[in-house]
């Protein structure tokens, strides 16, 4: 099995320089090593440090020092259009790493993790519609002031709508409950490069499990590395900050997931990314990261060994706005509209069969399997995605993972200030 990283192992940023760490932590994978009364303080002083470094010591992209995971691709045209009409202070304000935010949510309920300045919110509540509500929770005073700032207006004004339908809680991700979200709530849970930064990302995951109803999902980017971090890097006050230090290996994410009762998570999207700075390169070495955006469903009935799952037809609708024509569950199983396809057990549950999941409306499951029916392909692992892709790498010197996402002016005037290293990212 998995070893677990017990909480104190994260580090005290406040007590370490920038360039190497002044006190190790006390341990490695394996059983807690800490004293009576440690983890929680630990776990404390991490949380502090992270919120001071991106409430007072961020300001604008030109304060980061590495880039994590800057969308190499632009965002959905409807998300960008949505983009487009948001307040420049949001926009300017934001930390994180693309646009994790499905479509055809028309009327559901979203919890956005770490909600920043509010700008994955602000585009939620376009996507669900006046009957739909956004709920963002942070810990940072200085963001949550920023995206409570314009939520009114951009509601009633930018979108007509008759009352605001965004909520900005402040509170941490490790303890949704004591923050007032109620259990079996949210249809989506979504969040942009901040699971990561948590000291406590088991807690994380039970706490969206809990929040989640029956049939939702936690759909969202985060850094990941192909091993466990060495010491060193974990210790690192700007690698911790920069949304590196803090990556787990992809096994120990899945591992974390399941526990947490995320059966078959499912990768939707990865790219590698480099670690260009030498002097942060140094202490990384070999390690490989990557930016993978996972979806994670709430369906106690998903098979825990999805090798021997059977077989179920499925037809997408063609029916959410923006893919009419094809739709993509997963990295691996595609289904273009109006054609049945043989999927496995997990991903017809999670497309709707037993009518659990917020995608049944757009998909119809079949009863029998046609004997001529396409399959979808088998599903790769990360690893198995990244060879496919051969040169998917892509090399950044700036900005970050929890860069802000330039503002549609920026774009224009200075494309290459949003990613460097990249044409545009915009």
């Amino acid at each position: 099995g998995s070893a677990v990283l017990c909480p104190c192992c994260a580090p005290d940023l406040s007590k370490m320089s920038c360039c190497a760490p002044k006190e190790a932590p006390c341990c490695a994978p394996g059983p807690s090593c800490c004293p009576d009364g440690a983890p929680e303080s630990k776990v404390q002083d991490t949380l502090d440090t992270v919120k001071d470094y991106y409430g007072k010591v961020l300001n604008t992209t030109k304060d980061l020092k590495t880039s994590a995971c800057c969308a190499a691709d632009k965002p959905h045209p409807v998300i960008s259009e949505a983009i487009s009409k948001l307040p420049d202070e949001v926009n300017e304000k934001f930390y994180g790493c693309g646009a994790p935010l499905p479509l055809g949510v028309s009327g559901l309920r979203f919890l956005d993790l770490g909600s920043g300045s509010g700008r994955d919110c602000y585009v939620a509540a376009a996507l669900v519609g006046e009957k739909g509500s956004v709920t963002g929770v942070d810990m940072t005073a200085e963001q949550l002031s920023v995206a409570r700032k314009h939520a009114n207006d951009y509601c009633t004004k930018t979108l007509g709508y008759e009352k605001e339908n965004i909520n900005f809680v402040e509170g941490y991700i490790e303890k949704l409950a004591d923050a007032g979200i109620p259990s079996d709530s949210f249809h989506l849970a979504i969040s942009n490069c901040v699971v990561n930064l948590s000291p406590d990302k088991p807690a994380v995951l039970r706490e969206v499990y809990r929040a989640l109803v029956n049939g939702g999902e936690f759909h969202f980017s985060d850094v990941y590395c192909d091993r466990r971090l060495s010491e060193e890097v974990r210790s690192h006050k700007v690698l911790w900050g920069e949304c590196i230090a803090g990556a787990l290996s992809i096994d120990d994410f899945e591992q974390y997931a399941k526990d947490a009762g995320f059966g078959d998570p499912r990768i939707l999207d990865i790219r590698q990314f480099d670690v260009t700075d030498p002097e942060l390169k140094a202490i990384t070495g070999e390690a490989k990261f990557y930016s993978i955006t996972y979806r994670l469903f709430k369906l106690p009935s998903l098979a825990s060994d999805p090798a021997a799952d059977s077989e179920q037809a499925v037809v997408y609708k063609g029916s959410i706005v923006g893919m009419e024509g094809e739709y993509a569950l997963d990295a691996d199983t595609k289904l273009p509209a109006g054609s049945p396809v043989a999927v496995s057990r997990n991903s017809a549950a999670m497309l709707g069969a037993g009518g659990h999941s917020w995608l049944t409306p757009h998909f119809d499951v079949l009863s029998e399997l046609p004997s001529d029916c396409p399959r979808a392909p088998p599903r790769r692992s990360a690893f198995q995605i990244m060879d496919d892709k051969g040169s998917g790498s892509t090399s950044q010197g700036g900005g970050g993972c929890c860069g802000p996402s330039p503002s549609k002016k920026a774009c224009v005037e200075a494309p290459s200030s949003c990613c460097p290293g990249q044409k545009s990212c915009c």
